[in-house]
């Protein structure tokens, strides 16, 4: 079955967006020293929560679909990108991550391999994952 997600990303002025997604609304920002008023994370930042988040939902389901007694999942990701990039300031490189890094701690009764094995099986069912590391075609129109 395919589910599609809608989001509506409006600029309000300086470096703020507001972006609507289902009942809420996300505040996209800069911090001070890029122009904004630190009103709330920058894109790339909300790209890492969300891989953070679908993990974290990935284990819960996981967890329950394999009666896993899960205790505790959390994930720590950092990720780096050239500013100079986007920015303009060059054009050697590019604008996305050049590597994105993850600590996992899973608090559950298993073996050091089982919790490897675990976390494999949630990359390899999240879609965010799958979006960051295939080839998604963008298909665009302009008003």
């Amino acid at each position: 079955m395919v589910k599609t997600e809608r989001t509506q990303s409006t600029w309000q002025g300086g470096m703020r967006v507001d972006s609507q997604v289902g009942g809420h609304t996300l505040i996209i920002d800069q911090p001070v020293q890029m122009g904004g008023k630190d009103a709330g994370p920058n894109p790339v930042a909300y790209l890492l929560v969300a891989l953070g988040g679908c993990l974290s939902t990935m284990a819960a389901i996981v967890a329950m679909q394999e009666r896993i007694e899960l205790r505790g999942f959390s994930v720590e990701i950092e990720g780096d990108y050239d500013t100079d990039f986007l920015l303009g300031k060059t054009q050697e490189g590019r604008a996305g991550f050049s590597e994105i890094r993850e600590k996992v701690t899973i608090d559950a009764d298993m073996t050091d391999e089982e919790k490897k094995s675990f976390f494999e099986k949630l990359h390899s069912r999240c879609p965010v994952t799958d979006t960051i590391l295939n080839q998604t075609s963008i298909k665009y129109e302009v008003q």
